[in-house]
């Protein structure tokens, strides 16, 4: 690609002696182009305050500083935030905290959005932890990678899109090629829209809900009969009879169920 904004990105991390953490799952956003795309998805605001989760080098934390009444980024790197809080310092409608976001509490202000490149490798539990908040955010708009974007997204039912779609609708906007970040990832990522968060939630029992959720999905290939009955440890029988009186077919596989055989499976759950 060998852009602007690659070039700034090599020159600035060369010059405060950074390299990208691959524990930390860093990769930085090199494309403008896709920068550009996130921050006109967001639909921002001078009323709309922003969570930033791994703002990096501050490459989209500038554009959301820009754009939004006020933001507040995220970065578990200490060398990262000590160089952000420098080149940011002008934006004083920027908060800049360092630590581990699963440990953060959401901002205490009503309806403020999420826009972040999320760590690949952390980016279910991150989505689910502000999903579940009791201060869950309005919308996300969530740069994570390819394969799960399609798994949240997609018709075909997987333990991550059943455990997001309890409690908001997801849909992908663009993709984004592995090339558009440095250092260059091994997959191509997407940006998902998360929306109507804890808008229209079932009532059931959440925990039982998981561990059933859970347990079918051990196996996907494997029937649903056969998932439950050796995770759950109970006899086949009696799943057989709990299935059916679900009205759920035993030979099906987990793939196969939507959200509401879930939670009827939930509902007729006597063990």
């Amino acid at each position: 690609m060998n852009s602007f904004l690659e070039q700034k990105t090599k020159e600035y991390l060369k010059k405060h002696n950074i390299r990208a953490s691959k524990k930390l799952g860093q990769n930085f956003l090199i494309d403008k182009n896709i920068l550009d795309k996130i921050i006109q998805s967001s639909h921002l605001t001078k009323n709309d305050i922003v969570l930033e989760i791994g703002a990096g080098i501050g490459t989209l934390t500038r554009e959301l500083a820009e754009t939004a009444k006020k933001v507040i980024a995220i970065e578990k790197d200490k060398r990262l935030v000590e160089l952000l809080k420098i080149s940011l310092a002008k934006f004083k409608n920027l908060e800049i905290l360092q630590g581990d976001i699963m440990k953060f509490l959401p901002p205490p202000e009503k309806n403020y959005k999420i826009v972040a490149n999320l760590p690949y490798n952390i980016a279910l539990p991150i989505i689910r932890k502000f999903i579940e908040e009791k201060n869950s955010p309005q919308e996300m708009i969530l740069m994570l990678q390819k394969e799960v974007a399609q798994k949240i997204c997609s018709g075909k039912s997987s333990l991550p899109k059943i455990a997001i779609e309890l409690y908001a609708k997801s849909e992908i906007l663009f993709f984004v090629p592995k090339e558009s970040f440095w250092p260059m990832p091994k997959v191509d990522g997407a940006v998902i829209k998360i929306t109507d968060i804890q808008k229209n939630v079932p009532k059931v029992d959440k925990d039982l809900f998981f561990k059933i959720l859970k347990a079918g999905f051990a196996h996907p290939r494997k029937t649903i009969l056969n998932n439950l009955s050796k995770k759950l440890d109970i006899e086949k029988e009696k799943v057989n009879s709990w299935l059916e009186n679900s009205k759920i077919n035993p030979k099906k596989r987990p793939e196969d169920l939507n959200l509401k055989e879930w939670i009827k499976l939930v509902d007729g759950f006597d063990f």
